[in-house]
């Protein structure tokens, strides 16, 4: 116990606190994650958290850096409010869903499953690139589209630990064909019902490093807003390149960890 909180605590831990926030604030307010896929990694391999507790203080943290993010899309007009409350509730369904079907479900073959469908998107953000003016018409249809999209978030939320960004962004944009600035900001807002009910979870069952979580929340608050900015200024078919060579780095990700999979 000791020796974990030497890792935790101290100097060189703060600083590295910070400089991940300030990473995960950035990605997430230019590309409308949450940032837990740099978060995550990060608490694990420079301060040997284990695994659940790096998802549950990424999770906590995510909750201010998705805030401030939807502030400055929200700016511009770039968030859909009930959308984002619709995809909320789905993906708090499938997240239940996702829990229950963790025991049963190879995790290397849904893991390799999930690398492919990052590559058709990624395949799909060269071709498809959505006019900065278009917006998403709520009707009947899209509302059931947008319920089952937040609970295909949630399934695999709950199956292997993906944020929601990484599947909402893609499926408003290519799927729905909204503009990239509402389907971040769109991403942001949905985010934070979801992290507030995983995150009170996750303190009940001491899987959360409070003090960890509120330094990276609150340095990645200091980039957010400039990741968005940037969004915004960026050219729509760069930015869906620049999106296209992150989820290169998640599909990554996810490929070493099917490797290691035993099953």
């Amino acid at each position: 116990m000791q020796d974990d909180q030497i890792t935790t605590r101290g100097p060189r831990a703060y600083l590295s606190y910070i400089g991940i926030g300030l990473g995960a604030g950035l990605l997430s307010g230019l590309f409308g994650v949450g940032g837990g896929t740099v978060i995550v990694p990060m608490l694990v391999l420079l301060l040997h958290f284990d695994q659940r507790r790096a998802a549950g203080t990424s999770l906590a943290a995510i909750v201010p850096t998705a805030a401030v993010g939807v502030v400055s899309y929200a700016v511009s007009g770039s968030v859909a409010w009930i959308p984002a409350l619709i995809l909320a509730l789905g993906a708090v369904v499938g997240a239940q869903i996702g829990t229950r079907l963790l025991p049963r479900i190879s995790q290397r073959a849904l893991l390799w499953g999930f690398v492919g469908f990052i590559a058709l998107v990624i395949v799909s953000l060269f071709v498809i690139v959505p006019s900065r003016e278009a917006e998403l018409d709520l009707t009947w249809v899209t509302g059931l589209i947008l319920v089952a999209v937040g609970v295909c978030t949630g399934i695999l939320a709950g199956l292997i630990g993906v944020g929601g960004g990484i599947i909402v962004v893609p499926a408003l944009m290519l799927g729905m064909g909204v503009s990239d600035l509402i389907a971040k900001g769109t991403s942001l807002l949905m985010m934070i019902p979801t992290a507030v009910s995983g995150t009170i979870g996750n303190l009940r069952n001491r899987n959360v490093d409070l003090v960890a979580a509120a330094v990276i929340g609150l340095s990645a608050c200091t980039t957010t807003a400039l990741g968005a900015l940037l969004a915004a200024r960026l050219d729509p078919f760069v930015g869906n390149m620049l999106f296209a060579a992150y989820l290169v780095f998640i599909g990554w990700q996810l490929a070493r960890k099917a490797l290691r999979a035993k099953n």
